[in-house]
């Protein structure tokens, strides 16, 4: 295996403890940050060769959330880093009793291709604020970005700790036959479990960011402009080819009407009278996704847009209505610039909806009633949740982003990437002396001693109070 090599490379590294001291953590985040400031015009020209980003798209979706991520990464490290001390029973009150934050080891990352510098740093930031060392494995899909992050990044850090590859299905598969301490994995289901078998041979833990069709309700109690608006740029933000954007709308027949001509109008106000012209909008990544975005334009109705540019790999933005729930668009994540509309007859009739199917990674939900935003928010299940907008909790480094079931397994960002890395090791200090304290618990064994024990060591339920 072409990989062990390497592999067992960083993990000498990382015994050595080089990758431990905060002053190391804190250099190669730093270095990272040098490498997102002067290599930010080589990122927007190999985002703009894959997939067209527009330039504001990949300052706001992959620059600055990095940046964000890697300041606050950099602000709290030393909190993160401490012992955290936890709470004695009587038997230990003279010793020390905390919780070490130590590195798995050798991490392995697998990013995607729809945002590919964000989806690969970020994770790696924890990794590195963990104190870990790190194998990187961009997407082969996102070439452009690739090939920069292969020549590039490695020249910003530590060769003995970070290392980045690259391979195509084939070699990720030997890859994955080696030894890692932890994987963390974006992708799509289907190649989460190849991921989460190749690491059950080693028993390795892994984080699994996968996908899933995202529900967004839209309730008649709501703005309808606003709406449009919101879920118009959450659905067509680079194309569609986002994990958290809104899959498809749930809606009474009433409010369908209402929402037609709003999106239409967002859709014009956003790229023009023709999208294809517009410098803001992206296009697909590849033949292959292309095809198989296009073949989903046969569910229900075109209402808005359905043009389509082979040559450009370009799918204009596109709203379907007369959609039905066996309809092929209803049966995979659409990753890409389509919006589906399925009619429901209340608040209940889409809790009923969402539930029957598999928990999403995100879920949204319009209303200017908080009673039915309450209403969804406790009757369903997600890996994340946002009222009244799309996409936007994923800007907070205090939450932490995952999924739930099949949309994914752990959660990452801020101290939540931190901790995804990081082992918690219990520990318990207890001095040499005051052995008569423990002849208690020796044999032979005397069962007057027990309730004196279990006084000692068992937790005990706080009594409450109530005022009458």
């Amino acid at each position: 295996n072409p990989y062990v090599g390497l592999v067992n490379h960083l993990r000498a590294a990382w015994l050595s403890g080089k990758t431990r001291p905060m002053e190391y953590r804190m250099a190669q985040l730093e270095a990272l940050g040098r490498f997102l400031g002067e290599k930010k015009q080589d990122i927007l020209e190999a985002t703009a060769l894959d997939m067209r980003k527009p330039p504001f798209e990949v300052e706001l979706s992959e620059i600055s959330i990095c940046r964000s991520e890697l300041n606050h990464t950099l602000n709290n490290l030393g909190t993160w880093m401490k012992d955290e001390h936890v709470e004695k029973n009587w038997a230990t009150q003279l010793d020390s009793a905390f919780i070490r934050k130590e590195p798995y080891g050798v991490v392995l990352i697998i990013a995607p291709w729809n945002y590919p510098i964000n989806l690969l740093l970020v994770p790696l930031i924890g990794a590195i604020a963990a104190g870990n060392c790190v194998v990187m494995k961009p997407s082969e899909i996102s070439r452009n970005v690739e090939r920069l992050v292969a020549e590039v990044l490695p020249r910003y850090l530590d060769k003995d700790c970070f290392a980045v590859v690259t391979a195509d299905t084939q070699e990720t598969t030997r890859l994955l036959e080696t030894k890692f301490d932890y994987i963390f994995f974006t992708g799509t289901p289907s190649v989460g479990r190849v991921v989460m078998a190749a690491a059950a041979k080693y028993l390795t833990p892994v984080t699994l960011e996968l996908g899933g069709k995202n529900p967004c309700y839209v309730s008649d109690s709501c703005n309808v402009q606003n709406v449009a608006r919101r879920v118009a740029w959450g659905r067509f933000f680079n194309a569609g080819q986002t994990c958290v954007a809104p899959d498809y709308l749930l809606c009474s027949a009433e409010m369908q009407e209402k929402l037609l001509p709003a999106l239409r109008e967002a859709i014009s106000e956003f790229y023009g009278p023709d999208p294809w012209d517009s410098p803001d909008f992206a296009r697909i990544v590849g033949d292959k996704q292309f095809q198989r975005v296009q073949a989903l334009l046969c569910s229900g109705r075109v209402a808005i847009g359905g043009q389509t540019d082979p040559e450009t790999r370009y799918i204009a933005p596109t709203v379907l209505v007369d959609v039905q729930q066996d309809d092929p668009i209803m049966q995979e994540e659409i990753f890409g610039p389509i919006l589906p509309i399925l009619t429901v007859t209340s608040v209940d009739d889409a809790i009923a909806f969402i539930n029957a199917r598999e928990r999403p990674l995100a879920l949204y939900v319009f209303s200017s009633c908080k009673k039915v935003v309450n209403q969804v928010l406790e009757q369903t299940s997600s890996g994340g949740f946002c009222a009244n907008d799309t996409i936007m909790h994923m800007t907070l480094t205090s939450l932490p982003f995952g999924g739930i079931g099949q949309s994914g397994l752990g959660r990452y960002h801020g101290r939540f990437s931190f901790a995804t890395f990081s082992h918690l090791r219990s520990a318990l200090l207890r001095g040499t002396g005051r052995e008569a304290l423990n002849t208690l618990r020796y044999p032979p064994y005397a069962p007057q001693r027990l309730p004196l024990l279990r006084t000692a060591t068992e937790a005990k339920r706080h009594t409450t109070c109530t005022l009458l």
